[in-house]
């Protein structure tokens, strides 16, 4: 069985191919060709949320899929838009509202929203990657994290971030040896914590970057233990000296720091 750092280096190594890959597969395509024939024809807000496959598409594509029952909630972040520094979109700590506000800011853009590069091409792109990260933690959690953590690492500029985001406190915690249960202390000591065992910016460097998400994969397989399965996206399993793989990654690893 491949380990978390084989998968993870296998879908980054060709992230064009593997973009391919995820958009055939029959879901993922139907949804996509669906998206692209019909955004368009969204004029509204209300054409937005009526439309079940357009609304859980973009949501998707921005990683917020898990706030599809809140259509309220979405709404108000799309009728305040943006340009207000009070809207609840610049407000919310979460990013993933900005941006998706952003994209489809009806608000300032009214009817022609949709007519938009970054809401039509762009949002496909972004729902190719999410859902290549969503196929990878069906079988791996760590592979996802790691996915995720590498796309988001330019946006890094503090502590605290990480802080806002679980899934990046997850990644930073693993890596550097940090408590889960130090969250419940206060969030400046959390902060200060991080700012400690991590230099922020090492992330915008691409080599210490991967040699940070290196030691996360290995450090993962550590505590989480080999994965049942290889993601769909990789197709069929081959054979892969395991242990080897992981011991050469460890190997590799300065406890403490890059």
């Amino acid at each position: 069985m491949l380990t978390t750092s084989v998968v993870y280096r296998q879908i980054t190594a060709d992230m064009e191919r593997s973009l391919e890959r995820i958009g055939n597969m029959p879901q993922t395509g139907r949804e996509t060709q669906y998206y692209r024939e019909n955004i368009e024809k969204i004029r509204t807000i209300d054409d937005f949320i009526a439309d079940k496959r357009i609304y859980d598409y973009a949501l998707t594509a921005f990683g917020l899929d898990d706030m599809r029952y809140a259509k309220a909630f979405i709404r108000k972040v799309l009728e305040e838009g943006t340009d207000n520094p009070d809207s609840l979109a610049n407000r919310l700590a979460d990013k993933r509202y900005r941006e998706f506000a952003t994209a489809f800011n009806f608000a300032r853009h009214g009817e022609v929203t949709t007519t938009f590069g970054r809401v039509r091409e762009d949002t496909v792109q972004r729902y190719l990657r999410e859902t290549l990260e969503i196929d990878a933690g069906r079988q791996n959690e760590g592979v996802r994290l790691a996915l995720y953590f590498a796309r988001k690492a330019e946006k890094i500029d503090s502590a605290m971030d990480i802080l806002a985001d679980r899934a990046l406190l997850k990644v930073v915690q693993v890596a550097t040896g940090i408590s889960p249960l130090t969250s419940a202390a206060n969030i400046d000591r959390q902060a200060e914590l991080i700012a400690s065992r991590l230099d922020i910016s090492d992330l915008k460097d691409p080599k210490k970057l991967d040699q940070f998400l290196t030691r996360f994969t290995s450090l993962w397989e550590i505590e989480n233990g080999p994965p049942m399965s290889v993601p769909a996206i990789l197709g069929p399993a081959r054979a892969f000296g395991l242990s080897a793989d992981l011991l050469a990654s460890l190997q590799r690893i300065k406890l403490g720091g890059f």
